[in-house]
């Protein structure tokens, strides 16, 4: 499976809300396989990803409408967390990530992100 960097974060505080119907059920899939297979697998890219698949904001192969913006928060995980386009044992990444990750950090990364707010980042990710 290959996952964008801030896409680790968006599997964790998803709650079943999406841009659309084919949004929501592709990351109902997506993140019950992650969450549930411990040997769960992900590759790192920094281009549209198999959540990207059924978003509607994807334009096509590595374009969407907010690039800027989910470019600027893969730049962000990756740099915070010293992370590499290469493949991870799923679980084993985001205890890394969740141990190292403060409120700051977070909201610093996914401050601008609309899903923020309504979301279960902060209870998911930073146990609050």
């Amino acid at each position: 499976m290959k996952l964008r960097p801030h896409h680790l974060l968006c599997t964790q505080g998803y709650s079943g809300r999406g841009y659309s119907d084919a949004f929501v059920k592709n990351l109902n899939a997506i993140t019950a396989y992650l969450r549930d297979d411990n040997n769960a697998t992900i590759t790192l890219v920094r281009c549209t990803d198999d959540i990207c698949r059924a978003c509607p904001h994807k334009l096509g192969d590595n374009v969407c409408t907010n690039n800027e913006k989910v470019q600027r928060m893969d730049d962000l995980v990756i740099s915070y967390f010293g992370l590499q386009l290469r493949t991870y044992r799923y679980q084993d990444i985001i205890r890394q990530i969740n141990h190292s990750i403060t409120p700051s950090m977070l909201n610093h990364i996914c401050g601008a992100c609309q899903w923020y707010p309504i979301s279960a980042c902060r209870k998911n990710i930073l146990g609050e």
